[in-house]
Parts: C-alpha cells; structure tokens; sequence
C-alpha cells in the first residue's frame, strides 16, 4: 500500500509513522493496489485525523476527532474497514452464482422454443364500428390491440395503438 502522510500544525514523529503504517496494514489485507492520504492536524483541543483510501476504482473515507491522536486514527482504521466489507459485500451479492444476470442461458434451449406457439389467448370477437373498437382498447390500457368485427365491411379487423401513445391504427384484410 502506498501511503502518504501529512500532518497540519502537527509533526509527524518517527513513532506516529509507524503507528499509521502498522494499521492500515489492517485496511492493506483487502486490495492489491491501494493508495492511502493520510492527514493528522490539530484544532484548539482536538486531535483529527482524516484518512482516504482509493483502491479498485473506489473512494473510501473517514474522519474523526478526538482528545487523542492515537485513538482518531484506531476510530478511522474501524470505520475504513466497516465501509470495505460493506462494499466487498454488495458485490458479492450482486455476483451471486444464482443471480439473474449471471445466469446462463443454453444455446439449445433457445432454438427449442423459437418456432412453436407457446401460448394461446381466446376472446370474443364483437361486430361493432372501428371508432367504438377505440374506446374499447382505451379501456384496456394494458392491451396494444383490439380485435374486432367491422360492421360496414362485415370482416375482422385490429386496432391498435400506434407508437406516439396517442393515435390508433386500423388492420384491414384487403379481399
């Protein structure tokens, strides 16, 4: 792990160093490549220590202040661990052997069932005019289509909503 320490009103002792490299080395354990920025400073009686973890892509951070340098950073290091399980986590589920999206779908399986009729729906076809077949598919508004008999043609006929949301076209047989 890269690490980088700074410290604001504040001197980085040889002690201090060592103490932030001994535990982020807890924080090390879970990436590859990681960069750490540390800053230690002092405000009035504070002591605040601020560390920011960037590893795979991800931003993990942390701030505490306390009476005691020594204890700001062991709150940070337990916050910074909190927030990477927590992330390693969701991944994990969201990867799942059983999730959706990994799922494999066999090549077989597909071509079995693209040229069969795998479902079939009856309803009642109604003689009635083509602007009434209109108000019948508004009715419905999950339904695309209305099938119908044309009264002045005496010949089915399918209304159906047009792309726009807002107009209907009419399916006719010419002969």
């Amino acid at each position: 792990m890269k690490i980088k320490i700074t410290g604001k009103e504040l001197k980085i002792t040889e002690a201090l160093n060592d103490y932030v490299e001994k535990k982020l080395d807890r924080i090390d354990k879970y990436f590859e490549n990681a960069e750490a920025d540390v800053t230690l400073r002092t405000e009035k009686n504070e002591q605040i220590a601020e560390i920011c973890v960037l590893a795979n892509g991800e931003r993990f951070r942390a701030v505490v202040e306390d009476k005691d340098l020594y204890a700001s950073i062991d709150k940070d290091i337990d916050i910074l661990e909190g927030q990477i399980r927590k992330s390693k986590t969701k991944k994990e589920k969201m990867m799942k052997d059983g999730s959706i999206r990994n799922m494999e779908v066999q090549n077989d399986t597909v071509a079995e069932i693209a040229n069969e009729i795998i479902k079939t729906s009856y309803y009642e076809i109604k003689p009635m005019t083509p602007e009434d077949a209109v108000l019948k598919l508004q009715e419905k508004p999950s339904h695309n289509f209305y099938t119908f008999i044309n009264i002045e043609t005496g010949k089915v006929n399918v209304i159906h909503k047009l792309k726009d949301g807002k107009n209907y076209g009419l399916v006719e047989p010419e002969a």
